[in-house]
């Protein structure tokens, strides 16, 4: 017998999956992602809608998404020297893993070890094993079958996570495990488990929208960052045995670290033009960090 789900635990701010990229929801998450951290966890309304409008976003537009962003827990509202926004604590997590994934995306090799994730969760909690199922999708496991999916090795915390603030981690068992062995030639079994056609549809339309970026560093950089950001969550990185010789990924991900290298300084520096922000970034270069 399954164990009943229990409620998510409270405090937790989830990343906005649904968000269309370029879109402005999804604009805005990316702008609020990668620089309220660094200008130290709050900003003006008046400077959140000045770069929104860097990006072509107008201001009346800014104000009802930042209002959106407020309702979905990322932002809270702060008055300090002026009216503002300061980042929710609660989603410091949830950021810290999306910087892991976008700026380290993982490429397997055969050696590499696969989790396999079995669960059992009754038809009474549906809604649950709805969301289940979504989010080991958007984190790029492949489905096997209804209550068997499969992900890189590497993935196993994330899972755990996501077992956990849903509160079925005992309704899931999870396998660490070596190369499947499959009736068919793995890269047929990958097509079965994983829609490649869409993972290549995404890569190629990441591809083209790096040819049609912004003039300006800033607005060229988030932009980036928006497109790329679901790349590293929706592809996992599949060894060379299991993709056709052709896949696009490699391409990707060159793109990606030449252009964020080229951008990221001037972007930052409009950035601290802009808010008065003495500031200075500590990460690391995207480009050194993509593996």
């Amino acid at each position: 017998m399954s164990a009943e789900p229990v409620a998510p635990a409270a405090g937790a701010v989830l990343d906005d999956i649904d968000a269309r990229p370029g879109s402005t929801a999804s604009l805005l998450r990316t702008l609020v992602g990668l620089y309220l951290r660094p200008l130290g966890g709050w900003i003006s309304a008046a400077d959140l809608v000045a770069l929104a409008g860097d990006l072509g976003i107008p201001a009346a537009q800014a104000r009802t998404g930042i209002t959106r962003l407020k309702q979905k827990g990322l932002l809270l509202a702060a008055r300090e020297r002026a009216i503002g926004y300061r980042l929710n604590p609660d989603a410091v997590a949830m950021l810290e893993r999306g910087d892991r994934r976008i700026f380290t995306m993982r490429q397997m090799t055969d050696a590499d070890a696969w989790c396999l994730i079995s669960f059992s969760v009754p038809e009474s909690a549906r809604s649950i094993r709805h969301q289940l199922r979504r989010r080991l999708q958007w984190i790029g496991a492949g489905v096997v079958s209804p209550a068997l999916w499969i992900c890189p090795g590497h993935l196993q915390g994330e899972v755990e996570d996501i077992l956990d603030e849903l509160g079925i981690r005992a309704a899931a068992t999870l396998f660490q495990a070596g190369t499947p062995v499959t009736s068919a030639p793995l890269p047929e079994a990958a097509a079965t488990w994983w829609d490649l056609d869409a993972l290549r549809a995404e890569h190629e339309a990441f591809q083209r929208s790096v040819g049609a970026l912004p003039a300006e560093p800033f607005a060229a950089y988030v932009h980036l960052m928006d497109r790329w950001r679901v790349l590293p969550y929706v592809d996992p990185g599949l060894p060379p045995s299991m993709l056709p010789t052709d896949w696009p990924g490699a391409h990707s991900l060159s793109e990606f670290s030449r252009l964020s290298a080229a951008l990221e300084g001037a972007a930052w520096q409009r950035v601290r033009d802009l808010t008065g922000s003495t500031a200075m970034r500590s990460e690391p270069e995207p480009s050194s960090r993509a593996q």
